[in-house]
């Protein structure tokens, strides 16, 4: 059984124990969240959600992804700025799909 959902302004592709990276969510570890902004499931498609349809996951952790460095330069300026930034993120893993 396939489902899409919708959290944090994306959409995710997920299926029964599949594990997904989503922006930082509100919910402590170890507890569970139930997403009710189903697009599509097995099929058949919302307008633009599926009644009824629910994905439960369970949250393993939080964390940050690798740091990235942005450099900011403007030539002939003397303009050199280095900033780090490290995303945070939370680790589900998809345990219900309902129809």
């Amino acid at each position: 059984m396939k489902a899409v959902i919708e959290t944090g302004g994306k959409q995710y592709i997920v299926t029964k124990d599949s594990v997904i990276y989503v922006e930082k969510l509100d919910v402590p570890a170890g507890q569970t969240i139930t997403f009710d902004n189903v697009l599509m499931v097995d099929g058949k498609i919302g307008n633009p959600y599926v009644s009824g349809a629910k994905v439960t996951a369970k949250v393993e952790k939080h964390g940050k992804q690798k740091k990235i460095v942005v450099y900011k330069y403007k030539p002939k300026k003397n303009y050199h700025r280095t900033q780090g930034h490290r995303q945070p993120y939370t680790k589900l893993v998809i345990t219900k799909i309902e129809a």
